[in-house]
């Protein structure tokens, strides 16, 4: 063997941090603490009990109740919502053509019908860069299908 290239052997204590248990082993580390040993880990004892050192389960709880707070709150908004005030990413008609719409202004259904008026007003839509007749086809078709009157 080389000398001087290799860490120092340590008879090293080694602590459960659990239920205090100490033993020494052989490392290259001065000290090792350890969360569970065999001497409190349930499957080797047999035991079954639940370890809450830092209150998860109520970290848990809270966590779900603000997720309920939170679907309330949006139930709550979606019910105050007009059939106008429907966002375009509801028409399906794909995130690339909703993203290239709400760029240019058109966000809502309301927005949507102000440009979608006539056979006329149509091209205000198509002048957008990206939106092809195909697009403007299925936002009426998913108009007409949520019972809204169009025009044409």
């Amino acid at each position: 063997m080389k000398e001087a290239i290799h860490p120092a052997w340590h008879e090293t204590p080694v602590r459960c941090m659990t239920c205090g248990t100490t033993w020494t082993t052989g490392s290259t580390v001065e000290s090792l603490t350890v969360e569970i040993c065999s001497n409190c880990h349930p499957f080797y004892t047999g035991e079954q009990r639940i370890v809450d050192t830092e209150g998860r389960v109520d970290k848990f709880m809270k966590r779900l109740q603000q997720r309920d707070e939170i679907r309330t709150a949006l139930d709550n908004a979606a019910a105050e919502r007009t059939p106008l005030d429907l966002p375009i990413a509801e028409l399906d008609i794909g995130a690339r053509y909703t993203n290239i719409l709400e760029d240019n202004g058109v966000a809502t259904v309301a927005d949507v019908l102000n440009r979608l008026g006539g056979e006329d007003d149509e091209n205000s839509i198509l002048a957008i860069q990206g939106i092809g007749r195909k697009v403007v086809s299925d936002m009426r078709k998913s108009l007409r299908a949520r019972g809204y009157q169009l025009g044409n």
